[in-house]
């Protein structure tokens, strides 16, 4: 999604976003972290695709009744710069997510490591509604 960018190491890959909104999600849930069902030490996760643990977190949070009204995420780093990726970042997390995802993006400034682009960090907001009977 962001040519001529170095990607991020992980164990999954790595997607910070589909990763802080599944948490979002997992948290407003009352389900815990991502860690307790996508662990980075169950090789099944290994290079898994992370939006498919955030649909997969979809369904988790559906199974006990709640679905996504939406979540926020912003994401901090140098880079890459998300402007030209935002909507396309927007569509596919909404759409694995099963609700309206919005994504901001903010610079750190050359402060630590964020700022040196030693890595990057993203923090999600979701209000999830209890589904009807």
């Amino acid at each position: 999604m962001f040519p001529g960018e170095t990607g991020l190491s992980g164990h999954s890959d790595a997607d910070v976003a589909a990763h802080a909104v599944a948490d979002a999600m997992l948290g407003a849930a009352g389900l815990g972290d991502i860690g307790m069902y996508f662990s980075d030490q169950d090789v099944r996760w290994k290079g898994a695709r992370s939006m498919d643990l955030l649909a997969k977190t979809a369904d988790l949070v559906k199974q006990i009744g709640f679905k996504l009204v939406n979540a926020d995420c912003t994401v901090v780093c140098e880079r890459p710069h998300l402007v030209g990726s935002r909507e396309e970042m927007m569509a596919n997390l909404s759409s694995a997510a099963g609700g309206p995802v919005h994504v901001k993006a903010t610079r750190p400034e050359g402060l630590g490591a964020l700022g040196r682009q030693e890595g990057i960090a993203c923090m999600a907001v979701a209000l999830l509604e209890e589904l009807s009977a």
